[in-house]
């Protein structure tokens, strides 16, 4: 669950909110509705922590992870298109990281040992031995095909990478879903299957978009 309590926000004399009271709740898909300059993107990134209000509080309920469409394109460039979706579900891809640490020692000790039994449970339990499988499908489903999962984030166009930013927000099935203007740059084709799978999605999506059939 997402809650937004007595929030307002203000920049100079323009109040933009004025104490929101808000619940979003498991299993919905919320738009945000206004016209253009009205504070639909600010009210997501207020939402994801980027932006803090004047007054009022946002809470997850504990333990929920909440992933955001990245709207910096070149925020990953160095990165590979596969790291780049995976790197969507922070506390795995750290575990992942923590794993290479230990396993790459040449004086691996008794006490790395314990360590990376403890990391090994928690990527078991977060299903990470699919996780590069399933990024793969969805990079694919999203028109980003193989040929390109081992190339870095620099080396594709624009088009390509908005759609490597999407697999990165939906990787790991969050709790907490944020689009801002998802369906840019995307096909009559890959719009289909970005509403089915957030048709069946069953978590809280909150989506600002332009495109009213969508």
């Amino acid at each position: 669950m997402l809650t937004v309590s007595n929030l307002s926000l203000q920049f100079g004399k323009r109040v933009l909110f004025d104490d929101v009271n808000l619940t979003f709740s498991k299993g919905n898909c919320y738009g945000v509705i206004g016209a253009n300059g009205a504070g639909k993107s600010t009210f997501l990134k207020i939402l994801s922590g980027e932006l803090d209000p004047t007054k009022g509080r946002i809470e997850i309920t504990p333990g929920e992870r909440m992933a955001v469409l990245s709207q910096n394109h070149n925020a990953f460039d160095e990165n590979t298109v596969l790291n780049t979706v995976l790197m969507g579900h922070s506390h795995l891809w750290r575990i992942m990281q923590e794993k290479d640490v230990i396993y790459a020692k040449a004086d691996f000790t008794d006490a790395d040992g314990m360590k990376a039994a403890e990391l090994e449970a928690d990527f078991a339990e977060m299903d990470g031995w699919m996780a590069e499988s399933n990024a793969a499908e969805l990079l694919s489903n999203l028109g980003i095909k193989e040929d390109l999962h081992g190339l870095l984030m620099k080396d594709l166009n624009g088009n390509q990478k908005v759609r490597v930013l999407l697999a990165q927000a939906i990787f790991g099935n969050p709790d907490i879903l944020l689009l801002d203007e998802p369906t840019n740059d995307l096909d009559i084709d890959t719009i289909a299957w970005l509403e089915d799978f957030l048709a069946d999605f069953q978590n809280i999506v909150i989506v600002v978009s332009h495109d009213r059939h969508f």
